[in-house]
């Protein structure tokens, strides 16, 4: 079922409050002929008054009293407004999303519909093309936090732009966790082939995906995994889930001040996992933390490219993540190879329909 039927009911301010009635007169001492030279003059003028004078005001009101006012709503719509519209008890699910991947966040809203969360969901658009484009069809469904970026760069891996996006992360979640809500981040290159909520089991602080290929047991360890060759753990920042405890506010600072002491350079062009897996390291003894199954929410390098793993977990796979690849077109072409690029058959499902 469409979720435009979950839509809120939208007030049309273009609805005239103040309709027109005609003047009458009780002391009225002439009549006229329907027929005569003056009635049919009349009848002219109030037909082209009525033809032409107010459709012109309605678009005038329709220009500068609707599109103006709703485009200054949604700049000063603030997270925590945004947070309080979508939120379900008490959890909100997090993307952030520049106007390049526009097309992979309907495919993610598409596949989230289908099991039937995307009304908490809540898109942090990094630029105003995005904000108003998401909630032109989705109202209330997309917030900017200043400043906005610069679109075209911020979806460039290993960019500048890239880590500037990136690294914006962690504060907006250590916003919503002071707010008071459960948080789910997502890429949105990522893919749900099935409810990940049953899966978050337990009170922990933090929970998150191993993007390591090796395989593991089915039924392997939900601790932090030992640190690899860089003397840090492999952990992935693009799928994690929080609850507003003071172990997961502490991860989230800890984050930023990691990235901070690892900031962007041209010799070292830093992103945010890095940084999040030391924070991750550090805090280890000191917050709650819980790896989640393999199985259910594989690496793209795990379940794209080892056919015979995939097999054996057949049925197990919660959400994909289309990772270990660069490249908007090639990612587009893996997901069609796998049978889960759902735009373009499937776009009406999305609460932005076809954007």
């Amino acid at each position: 079922m469409s979720s435009f039927l979950y839509q809120r009911p939208i007030h049309n301010p273009l609805s005239d409050p103040y309709p027109i009635s005609p003047r009458s007169s009780s002391n009225s001492q002439k009549s006229y002929s329907i027929f005569s030279p003056t009635t049919l003059l009349v009848l002219l003028s109030l037909m082209v008054v009525m033809g032409v004078f107010f459709p012109w005001v309605g678009m005038r009101e329709s220009l500068f009293s609707v599109t103006k006012p709703s485009i200054s709503k949604w700049r000063d719509y603030t997270l925590a407004q945004a947070v309080s519209f979508v939120a379900q008890n008490g959890t909100v699910i997090v993307c952030a999303v520049s106007q390049p991947y526009l097309p992979f966040l309907n495919n993610w809203l598409i596949s989230i519909t289908r099991q039937k969360h995307q009304d908490k969901v809540l898109v942090i658009a990094e630029d105003y093309a995005t904000l108003y484009k998401v909630n032109e069809r989705w109202p209330g469904h997309a917030v900017l936090v200043p400043p906005a970026l610069d679109s075209q760069t911020a979806h460039k891996f290993g960019s500048q732009g890239f880590f500037n996006f990136t690294s914006r992360r962690p504060r907006h979640l250590l916003h919503i966790l002071e707010l008071g809500y459960n948080v789910m981040y997502n890429d949105v290159d990522m893919v749900w082939l099935a409810d990940p909520f049953p899966y978050l089991e337990g009170k922990h602080d933090v929970y998150f995906t191993d993007d390591m290929t090796a395989v593991k047991p089915l039924n392997h360890s939900h601790d932090l995994p030992p640190p690899g060759k860089k003397g840090r753990t492999y952990i992935c920042s693009c799928m994690i889930f929080l609850r507003p405890t003071s172990g997961a506010k502490l991860v989230m600072k800890k984050w930023i001040e990691e990235m901070k002491d690892q900031p962007w350079s041209r010799a070292k062009k830093a992103n945010d996992q890095p940084a999040f897996n030391w924070a991750l390291d550090k805090l280890d003894n000191k917050v709650d933390l819980y790896l989640l199954p393999q199985a259910a929410f594989p690496t793209g390098g795990l379940y794209f490219k080892n056919k015979t793993w995939v097999q054996e977990t057949k049925g197990m796979h919660v959400i994909i993540h289309n990772n270990y690849i660069l490249g908007f077109e090639k990612k587009i072409k893996r997901f069609h190879d796998y049978g889960l690029w759902l735009v373009d058959d499937h776009a009406l499902e999305s609460p932005l329909g076809r954007i």
